[in-house]
């Protein structure tokens, strides 16, 4: 199935006391790049998480966004650092003792000094709290590979369309190469007769040349080729599997063929359905930059 690289997910869950929320938002890239934006204390969970996303994704720019909201106050514990406050208490004293000041301190001025008192609240449990997040995580992933999926369902419907006109187009330059010679050949003959009206042409002259011509504007391997890119197109637009790289390849080419049949062929309407071509070309290769 084709899929888009454009895509967001959202992805919601409960537990130990904590809400958490991922969002998940994909855009076009040549290759997978990761980009996430987690609290420091739940760094942990980025590689969990980056297997996860592979699973399911293999180009594209992914951001991940992570959320977590308070449900429940969390035990909190009071710690004192008696051996710094002993230390703030001692300096403060030999300060006193050399200024000849008075030591007016209590408990409560020591308290209020740097670090003397911590209170801490019990850190979230990183094991027991995983399949919490990884619920969110799989939510958010399946509406982001949902969108993708619907997207991509209109990109193939739209690049079948396309890959229809191009094989007309194909087509119809293959029957006016089919006939490129005699035409040219008429022309040759009518130019020499409104040039020369009362000389004879000369046959064997005429065939050299529209030989001649026909040897430099022979576009059948051009067309070969082509045909056989639009085969291998089709049997992408069908595969289960990821194309988009090899979907961009195969128009790049099928580009190079069209150039060179544009500069060889020695025909008007040929050289009309080769425009048709590469606009029509390029609406697919811009198409195509956008699936996985």
């Amino acid at each position: 199935m084709i899929k888009s690289m454009t895509g967001y997910g959202k992805g919601q869950s409960i537990g130990c006391g904590l809400a958490v929320t991922i969002e998940i938002k994909t855009v076009n890239h040549r290759y997978l790049e990761m980009n996430f934006r987690l609290p420091r204390s739940y760094g942990a969970y980025e590689d969990r998480i980056k297997s996860l996303l592979k699973e399911k994704i293999s180009r594209g720019r992914v951001d991940l966004l992570f959320y977590l909201e308070q449900m429940e106050k969390k035990a909190s514990a009071v710690k004192v650092d008696k051996e710094l406050a002993m230390a703030y208490y001692n300096s403060l004293k030999e300060i006193a003792g050399k200024l000849d000041l008075p030591m007016n301190l209590g408990v409560f001025e020591i308290s209020q000094l740097p670090e003397v008192i911590a209170v801490e609240e019990d850190e979230t449990d990183l094991e027991e709290f995983w399949p919490v997040v990884e619920k969110a995580v799989q939510e958010a992933l399946a509406g982001l590979m949902k969108m993708r999926e619907e997207e991509g369902r209109r990109i193939q419907k739209d690049l079948l369309l396309r890959h229809q006109s191009v094989k007309e187009m194909i087509a119809a330059i293959e029957a006016c190469s089919g006939i490129m010679v005699d035409n040219y050949r008429k022309r040759i003959s009518e130019r020499i007769r409104e040039l020369f009206p009362q000389l004879p042409i000369d046959e064997q002259r005429l065939a050299m040349e529209v030989a001649l011509m026909a040897e430099k504007s022979d576009i059948t391997e051009e067309l070969v080729r082509l045909e056989s890119h639009l085969g291998q197109m089709r049997e992408c637009l069908e595969s289960t599997e990821p194309v988009g790289r090899k979907l961009d390849f195969l128009v790049q080419e099928m580009h190079r063929e069209i150039n060179t049949i544009g500069s060889k062929a020695n025909d008007l309407e040929i050289s009309q359905q080769v425009v048709n071509l590469k606009s029509e070309l390029e609406k697919i290769r811009e198409q195509v930059q956008n699936i996985e």
